[in-house]
């Protein structure tokens, strides 16, 4: 493997390090993953929290991917975390990919043999259904044989050439109404012939033979089926190339001898008995890439780290933990130990992003081996959230009754005997200040019961004095001066003592009648909670 094209090869020097600059078709990206079968998974992340985390920017962030064959199973491996993590195999490719240049720039130039985007067709050919043999293709592979036939005899006998003609006729219409079945697979065929010369080329190298130490016998299986997979390949080039002649000489003969229906349901018959190798083979070049897209986020990062994944339950310490979607993102260090973490503080100070952080950094970290923090510690842990709700206007679903629903699968899970990570931000806001509370206090008590973790934001002071002894008390909070509003986004150990929501309605023009109404009646309200209490 080398680098002959000196541009290739500073373009590929040059990426290492830094965001991708392309578009990204999340259509074709997601489809391995959405079809794909984990049976061996912990656990799959939900669309409710790769959306809650905003998981589809972290992956435009940290994908540097060389092939859209490692495109789509790195946006795979960011949704599934596995029961069986390789993490030493990883790291030792991880670090060969990092410190040795030239090996890495051989690797991802062979790996650029599948940067086009018929490649991300590949995946249909393991997990889709292939069309069915019809039950005509018997009289395509008759009319084929008289075809040759009427060809010989037409030496011996001129008169031959009308029987020729009326054969041609009726394999013409056959050839033309075969192409609709011939379509879909005239991209994925040639692409999939191109990745299995692609992992043959990569299985050289002793080093990458870890990752699939029995992938040489899925490769030989579809070698066997290249003979007729070239002609697609074939058939691929020419229309792409516009060449014209070639292709009517070509066109002409498959009509004659109605190659294309034989041909293609007998390739079709192959692969069918073939899903088992050719998605060995895809994973095998994914990881590959996959891998050298982690040594490339990590090498344009001025911090991160290596999850450590405790065995003990309830138990988390973050040092100088940030959100790397967040530009010069403040970090901060939190250590908790049997207990949940409950968040107050006012509007933009940072609590829903700290909650995102943590639950963006569990995720790298179980899926990518890599978090963004000087340390991070955590148990094995299954994530779930509740950050993000909105009415459900199509299915007549209010806000509140649709975070009934979302919570209510959080409680399912709780008692699932799994540990478990429970993000929240601002519980039950879509009802009364008063079921709200309670209501809040009951579902948070019953969440941070057994092994499981919960991380919840909120406005209700309340809520802090409940739940004071089951839960670690944080805020994040702000200064107020003459003329601004500033936030240090710092996290600091108990719950928030100061109020300036109507100091900034107040910053902000608001009319003198309108905020000293809001100071009367928030005092009086203060003092009728301290009477009652």
């Amino acid at each position: 493997m080398g680098i002959q094209n000196n541009k290739v090869r500073r373009k590929l020097i040059g990426s290492f390090g830094t965001l991708k600059d392309e578009t990204f078709n999340f259509e074709l990206i997601e489809a391995y993953f959405r079809k794909k079968k984990s049976i061996r998974s912990e656990q799959i992340i939900s669309d409710k929290t790769w959306n809650d985390l905003d998981l589809q920017e972290f992956f435009m962030f940290a994908d540097r991917t060389v092939s859209v064959v490692g495109q789509q199973y790195f946006y795979s491996k960011l949704r599934t975390i596995d029961e069986n993590r390789k993490e030493k195999d990883f790291e030792n490719l991880i670090n060969k990919f990092t410190s040795d240049a030239e090996y890495r720039l051989a690797i991802q130039h062979e790996l650029s043999k599948l940067k086009s985007k018929d490649a991300f067709y590949i995946s249909s050919l393991f997990q889709d259904e292939h069309l069915k043999q019809p039950k005509w293709l018997f009289v395509a592979r008759m009319l084929s044989a008289a075809s040759l036939f009427s060809l010989i005899l037409l030496f011996f006998n001129p008169a031959m050439a009308f029987v020729l003609f009326a054969i041609i006729l009726v394999n013409f219409i056959i050839h033309y109404w075969n192409k609709k079945n011939l379509t879909p697979y005239i991209a994925s065929i040639p692409q999939l012939l191109r990745l299995n010369s692609v992992a043959k080329e990569l299985y050289k190298d002793e080093a990458l033979k870890c990752l699939n130490p029995e992938l040489l016998e899925s490769i030989a299986v579809l070698d066997k089926v290249r003979n007729r997979m070239s002609f697609f390949k074939l058939e691929a080039k020419l229309q792409g190339d516009l060449e014209a002649v070639a292709w009517g000489i070509l066109e002409f003969f498959k009509i004659i001898f109605l190659i294309e229906p034989i041909l293609l349901f007998n390739v079709l018959g192959q692969l069918d008995t073939k899903r088992r190798e050719i998605e060995q083979v895809f994973a095998f070049v994914g990881q590959v890439d996959m891998l050298i897209s982690i040594a490339s986020l990590r090498h344009g990062l001025d911090l991160w780290c290596k999850p450590d994944i405790c065995t003990k339950h309830k138990k988390l310490l973050a040092k100088d933990i940030y959100h790397p979607l967040i530009t010069s993102c403040i970090r901060n260090s939190i250590e908790i130990n049997g207990k949940s973490v409950l968040l107050t503080g006012s509007n933009m100070s940072g609590k829903t992003s700290f909650i995102r952080t943590i639950g963006l950094n569990v995720i790298s970290g179980l899926t990518l081996n890599t978090c963004f923090a000087g340390q991070f510690s955590f148990p094995p842990i299954r994530i779930f959230s509740a950050i993000r709700i909105s009415d459900d206007l199509m299915n007549d679903k209010s806000y509140y009754f649709e975070e009934v629903l979302t919570i209510k699968e959080m409680i399912d899970s709780s008692q699932s005997g799994y540990s478990n990570l429970f993000l929240l931000d601002e519980i039950f806001k879509g009802t009364n200040t008063v079921e709200r509370i309670s209501a809040g206090k009951a579902v948070l008590s019953a969440l941070n019961k057994n092994n499981n973790l919960v991380f919840v934001s909120t406005h209700d002071i309340e809520l802090a004095d409940l739940l004071k002894d089951e839960y670690e008390l944080y805020h994040f909070s702000e200064t107020v001066n003459h003329q601004t509003v500033d936030f240090d986004y710092k996290l600091k150990e108990g719950k928030l003592k100061n109020r300036n929501a109507i100091r900034i309605l107040q910053l902000n023009g608001y009319p003198e009648p309108i905020i000293e109404e809001a100071i009367g009646l928030s005092k009086q309200m203060d003092k009728a909670k301290l009477n009652f209490g």
